[in-house]
């Protein structure tokens, strides 16, 4: 109900009801007294819900919300324990975490701050994993034409396994057994928090590795790990471990659990064995087999080259038995050669004959080069004539144009130009000199401004208000009454001017002179007796009258507020 001031027949306001004795609390009385309540008596709870709004900050916290379908929980999980939780939060999965409540009274909001945090279920897990075999197959991260082939025998085979466990040593006696090989291992964590990564970098490693660097690069990678649980196994179900071996440019053959047991890594790796041991079966062949093989293969050859000796010794004995006597043939081919050899230079003259007159007739056919440069310098004299007159008639016609324009032009038509350009410059003299005067003005107004700011931040102001700056004889500032010396002169400079002065002597009983005590000098100390003030000579430099002393207020050490003195 409002009321109008000026009207003096408006109703009078209603006068607010008085309270009764309920207590009075301020909004950060009633923000704590609830924060207490809360965190008393749910200070350890577990809580099962579906992840919403999941967000990592910056600084390492996570911040999400717990729901279901009726009701949403905001929860926190600070950065010492986000590394703990041992999976990888995600937007719809069922989680089941366990904390303590609290509030947030800058929002007037409850929170679960998280301390630990579980998959809700086998069933939660394995639609995550479905989830996930979805996307990275939609992405073409399983497709077999993708696949790299294993080589048939590596000279360098990395591992990538706990070195602890069982599967190491498995993988090495079964290698030991079937081929020897040069084996780097890349030790992991293969279980928990930081696996994962831990086995994607080892996987990525191996791929940096120069091919002749000091550290071999292998020919062919086996990750591998002993069989589990799904939630043992649920690293090798992370999608950094997918898309790295997706990456990789050399073969990788998966060997995670037992046979039974199927992860991401089996999908996207380019072999998958079912268990470590057959990992090692498959990277290498078995030596003895090989040299079997390659025995069996050498009898083979020796006898197919023995047997292709035989049928091409009895091929060229056949061929042999079809040709005639060499000695004949090169009878016939010698009597040959003689019969052109004497025919030779009988041709070779007749050849030279024919040439000689075909020299002479082209001879008779040429020109003289004396007729030539003759008929070429009557030409050019031609030629020399029509351009001269070519020349003079340009000249004339020209001349005709020049003597045409010239008639044409008129002084009043120029005069009235130069007139008129002669107005736009006067106009637009006067324009920038207008303007010039603008800027000047406006540049004077900011000097003037920036003068009468220096001018307040000068110490000068607060000379003004009773206080004195204490210099030294060679002009430099005393700020403290220590520095001040017994028998030392200095200068005070006040608002009218400066005055010379000589500080007392010091308190102590030596006559040495020494560092001052702020109870030594007269401007500092607060002894009301005069005779136990310390003598000061007092020089003024400019006549002034003097004035009646001022109590000056105390001012803090080190006060900001008074400017620069410098």
């Amino acid at each position: 109900m409002t009321q109008d001031l000026f009207d003096p027949f408006a109703p009078m306001p209603e006068e607010p009801a008085k309270p009764g004795n309920l207590p009075e609390f301020s909004v950060s009385d009633l923000s704590s007294a609830l924060k207490r309540t809360v965190e008393d008596a749910f200070s350890f709870v577990r809580v099962r819900g579906e992840i919403s709004g999941f967000k990592r900050a910056s600084s390492g916290h996570m911040y999400l919300a717990l729901k279901d379908d009726q009701a949403v929980l905001d929860g926190v999980c600070w950065r010492g324990q986000a590394s703990k939780l041992g999976i990888a939060p995600e937007d719809g999965m069922e989680v089941i975490v366990t904390g303590r409540l609290t509030t947030f009274p800058g929002r007037s909001k409850y929170q679960i701050v998280i301390e630990t945090m579980e998959v809700a279920g086998e069933g939660a897990l394995l639609k995550l994993l479905e989830e996930r075999k979805k996307k990275l197959a939609a992405e073409g991260l399983f497709d077999a034409d993708r696949k790299k082939p294993i080589p048939f025998l590596p000279d360098v085979i990395g591992i990538v396994t706990s070195p602890t466990g069982a599967v190491i040593r498995d993988i090495m006696h079964r290698l030991r057994e079937r081929f020897p090989r040069r084996v780097l291992l890349w030790p992991v964590l293969v279980q928990g928090t930081g696996a994962a990564e831990q086995v994607a970098q080892a996987v990525r490693g191996f791929n940096d590795l120069l091919p002749y660097g000091n550290i071999p690069r292998p020919d062919v990678l086996i990750v591998a790990r002993g069989g589990g649980s799904l939630e043992d196994l649920w690293a090798f179900n992370e999608e950094i471990i997918a898309r790295a071996v997706a990456e990789s440019d050399i073969p990788v053959i998966s060997a995670v659990g037992h046979e039974t047991d199927t992860t991401l890594i089996d999908f996207v790796s380019d072999l998958r064995a079912p268990t470590p041991t057959g990992a090692a079966e498959k990277a290498v062949p078995v030596r003895l087999d090989l040299i079997g093989q390659v025995e069996e293969d050498g009898l083979r050859l020796t006898q197919a080259v023995r047997r292709l000796g035989v049928e091409k010794r009895t091929a060229l004995e056949s061929l042999a038995r079809g040709l005639g006597d060499p000695r004949r043939m090169l009878e016939e081919r010698s009597q040959t050669l003689d019969n052109w050899a004497d025919r030779l230079p009988r041709a070779a003259g007749s050849v030279l004959q024919q040439a000689r007159a075909r020299l002479n007739e082209a001879g008779a056919r040429l020109v003289s080069p004396r007729e030539q440069l003759s008929e070429k310098r009557g030409r050019l004299e031609n030629a020399g004539l029509r351009l001269d007159g070519a020349i003079k008639s340009a000249i004339q016609m020209q001349k005709a144009r020049l003597d045409q324009a010239a008639a044409g032009l008129r002084p009043a038509n120029a005069r009235r130009d130069i007139a008129r350009d002669r107005k736009q410059i006067g106009d637009l003299a006067g324009r920038m000199q207008a303007a010039v005067k603008n800027i000047l003005n406006r540049e004077t107004e900011g000097l003037a401004r920036y003068d009468r700011l220096l001018e307040s931040y000068s110490y000068r102001n607060v000379l003004k208000r009773g206080f004195a700056v204490v210099r030294g004889v060679d002009e430099g500032l005393i700020g403290r009454a220590s520095d001040l010396i017994a028998g030392q002169g200095y200068i005070l400079e006040m608002q009218d001017g400066r005055a010379d002065v000589t500080a007392g002597a010091s308190s102590s009983s030596s006559g040495t002179p020494g560092p001052v005590s702020a109870q030594s000098v007269s401007a500092q100390s607060g002894s009301d007796d005069p005779a136990s003030a310390p003598a000061a000579t007092v020089a003024p430099k400019s006549a002034a009258k003097p004035k009646p002393a001022r109590k000056k207020d105390p001012v803090p050490k080190d006060d900001d507020r008074q400017g620069s003195l410098l």
